[in-house]
């Protein structure tokens, strides 16, 4: 996925309001950018960090700015969770996420009865004829320990999500988790269960119910971010249990 236009660098001063962040341009001047990440961004938002914005071209927005990237411990992160499905659809269609190779077709922004959207649907394979999957990505910054960690702040849309595929899981159908590591610093992915313990309680129900799950790891530069390796998906150290 290449950034449309050029991101420019600028320092953070502050991230607040979840949406918001003040941060100086590299000629001296301060501004409010839009933040696109409603969670904590733990180790993302630090005061004086080096980040990186994109233009924002809309006429009707009241900020002309998005941030994109920060760069922590000489890592690059991206931390505009709305990029997620962008990059992950890129990814498919390229052939780069094997357990969906072959579908022909992909869809985005499936509705399946009142009040309940998946990110994607794949269909149109021929070795699965009439067997649809569908797709929900989550957006993963968090480090810690030497590990990406799902999620850095409670989520129960998150776990609303998890017993929706669920369900359709108990139906018959194919559905599946992707968890989209915006960090190359990362080499496996776990869960922040002293965080949200709920999240991990209904992942796990959900993974024992049959919903496939998996983690990428990306390589991110000013100009573009891409998925460039799977990671693996391990037990977090601090489950308490059931």
């Amino acid at each position: 996925m290449h950034f449309p236009d050029p991101l420019i660098p600028a320092r953070l001063i502050r991230r607040y309001k979840r949406f918001l962040a003040d941060v100086v341009l590299e000629d001296g001047r301060q501004i409010t950018a839009h933040c696109p990440n409603p969670g904590a961004m733990l180790g993302c938002a630090e005061d004086g960090a080096r980040i990186w914005l994109s233009p924002v071209h809309n006429p009707k927005a009241r900020l002309r700015w998005r941030w994109e990237l920060v760069e922590s411990h000489n890592t690059l992160i991206g931390i505009n969770t709305m990029l997620a499905n962008r990059i992950v659809a890129e990814a498919i269609k390229k052939g780069q996420i094997a357990p969906l190779a072959g579908y022909g077709s992909l869809q985005s922004e499936v509705r399946m009865g009142k009040g309940t959207r998946f990110d994607f649907m794949a269909s149109d394979h021929p070795e699965r004829p009439g067997e649809p999957c569908y797709i929900e990505v989550k957006s993963v910054t968090y480090r810690r320990d030497g590990l990406a960690q799902f999620p850095d702040s409670v989520t129960q849309r998150g776990a609303r999500h998890l017993l929706a595929l669920k369900t359709l899981v108990d139906s018959g159908a194919r559905a599946m988790m992707i968890y989209l590591v915006q960090r190359s610093d990362c080499s496996e992915m776990t869960f922040a269960c002293d965080i949200d313990q709920t999240y991990y309680r209904a992942y796990e129900e959900a993974v024992e119910a049959g919903i496939e799950s998996y983690a990428y790891g990306c390589h991110l530069s000013p100009s573009a971010i891409e998925i460039d390796r799977p990671l693996s998906i391990g037990k977090p150290a601090l489950y308490a249990g059931p």
